[in-house]
Parts: C-alpha cells; structure tokens; sequence
C-alpha cells in the first residue's frame, strides 16, 4: 500500500495543476487538514460529475464517479455532497472547471 498524503496538501496541489492548467478551482468545503476524505466536483459543459476518493483493490488511490458515468444538475450534486458530508464530517469539498469533465489531475477513475 502507498503512503497516504495529507489531505490539505493535496487539495493544495490539485489546486495548482488546475491553474497551471489554465482551469479555475476552489475549495468548497474545508475538512481535516491531515486525514479527511475528498470529494472533487468537475463542473463541464453538459452538466456535473461528483468523484469521490477512494482506494482499488491493491490499496492504490482511485476516484469513484459517485455520482454515476452520466452528467448531472447542481440540485442533484449538492444533494450528494451534502449526504457524503453528513456521514463524514471531515471531508472536503474541492470544484474545478472541467468542460470536458476529465480532472485536471491525474488519477484512476473506477
């Protein structure tokens, strides 16, 4: 299993590739600067994706598109970041502009 980065940290660098990426970003909702979760809003064109970090089988970091493969209303998504915030209170909450729905970080999509 790999090591775990802190959250904050994290948020800070997922932050930088999207302006270095030329793509805005913001931290909707601040958690646990060293363990809290993280769920990443891509606001495209046709509409919202909510991923939410997870890990694969091997313990390796991953991204679940939790809100399904298919884009979504803001209603819905703030429906489901306020559900995943109910149950964990130390997760943060990071949007990014994503018109065509891809992240600007790198990362495993399941």
């Amino acid at each position: 299993m790999e090591a775990r980065v802190k959250a904050g940290i994290w948020v800070s660098m997922a932050l930088r590739l999207a302006d270095i990426g030329g793509r805005s970003g913001a931290v909707l909702r601040k958690g646990d600067p060293d363990s809290g979760g993280i769920l990443c809003v891509l606001r495209g064109r046709e509409g919202l994706v909510v991923l939410s970090q997870v890990r694969d089988a091997e313990g390796r970091p991953a991204w679940l598109r939790g809100t399904g493969p298919a884009p979504i209303e803001d209603a819905v998504a703030d429906a489901y970041v306020e559900r995943q915030v109910k149950r964990d209170p130390d997760l943060w909450v990071v949007e990014f502009d994503a018109p065509d729905l891809v992240p600007p970080f790198e990362g495993k999509l399941i």
